[in-house]
């Protein structure tokens, strides 16, 4: 029989228990190679038999395997996989400019913005005297004194008379968190910094707060110590998206003190747009310089502490 003559090869596979075998007509007895055969026909039984050998190992080593299919296999895959992206650390950003990357809270567009300050009187369209705040009792003792608007008794943003013990970058907004020395009950619910400033029942979280308020191309930082103008409910405008409600001062929906106004250069009544902003968020300015409810006097402080307790230390060894 010449080669024409003979019959193509053919593979098929079967299961042979964990083991895969190939058949190839190579091993079929009636096949097999008489001595002196010619030497194609040698090379391509050494061929079978390596692979038979070949598939025998793979078997073995199938039948020790604890995935017993294909699916086994390919779920202990996505394990392995999901742990991997597990164990990749997030990357942290770093904001290299005093604007963050990404805003987390809205600007409010157009709102009409009043002045308002520490020790102010009632009297026009200002029901409500400013001796105290909202949170604060003695808010004109421990802000230090009156914080005067004439422009011509203020430098440098702070009164003449005395230095603040407070921030004289402050603002009013209408929504006070606590009512009869309990929170209300939308306060968790709405105020987006609640569980992580949170420091005991009706100590308020709004308080001492900072936002950004903006007028054409400058922006100042203020904190929030008070609540108002008019109303001390109404959030659904200071953390949703309603506008402020009508009032005497032309639905005003922001105050803000002396120091703000002349960082801005505001008329009694204009529009600004606010935010609010994190501390990390609040660059370098006036506004970081005064008051013990200020962080950036706190921190500050707190690190001058530390380099006196460790010249000390140091200088008694």
């Amino acid at each position: 029989m010449n080669a024409r003559d003979q019959p193509p090869l053919q593979r098929f596979r079967v299961r042979a228990g964990p083991v895969l075998i190939w058949k190839m007509p190579c091993l079929n007895a009636r096949r097999q190679i008489k001595g002196g055969g010619n030497l194609r026909m040698k090379r391509l039984l050494s061929v079978c038999l390596a692979l038979v050998i070949v598939g025998a190992a793979k078997g073995d080593e199938q039948s020790t395997s604890p995935y017993a299919t294909a699916a086994d296999f390919a779920k202990y895959a996505m394990k392995l996989r999901e742990q991997a992206l597990l164990k990749v650390e997030p990357q942290v950003f770093v904001p290299t400019s005093s604007r963050p990357a990404t805003q987390r809270f809205p600007w409010k567009m157009n709102i009409v913005t009043t002045v308002f300050w520490v020790g102010e009187q009632a009297g026009g369209n200002n029901p409500v005297p400013n001796y105290r705040s909202s949170w604060d009792f003695n808010w004109t003792t421990n802000y230090g004194g009156f914080d005067t608007p004439d422009p011509s008794a203020r430098r440098n943003y702070i009164p003449v008379a005395f230095i603040p013990h407070q921030n004289p970058f402050y603002c009013a907004l209408p929504y006070n968190d606590v009512t009869h020395g309990q929170f209300k009950p939308e306060a968790p619910l709405v105020i987006p910094w609640f569980k992580q400033v949170y420091t005991g029942p009706g100590q308020s979280v709004c308080k001492d707060h900072w936002i950004a308020i903006r007028k054409g191309n400058r922006t100042c930082y203020a904190q929030w110590e008070d609540c108002g103008p008019f109303r001390t409910d109404h959030f659904q405008y200071v953390f949703q998206n309603e506008r402020p409600k009508p009032n005497l001062n032309h639905g005003a929906g922001l105050d803000v003190s002396p120091a703000v106004r002349d960082y801005l250069g505001l008329a009694p009544t204009d529009v600004t747009d606010w935010q609010f902003v994190e501390v990390r968020d609040v660059p370098a300015g006036p506004w970081r310089n005064y008051g013990e409810n200020n962080h950036f006097v706190i921190a500050r402080r707190q690190t001058e502490k530390r380099l006196v307790e460790k010249i000390s230390v140091s200088a008694k060894k």
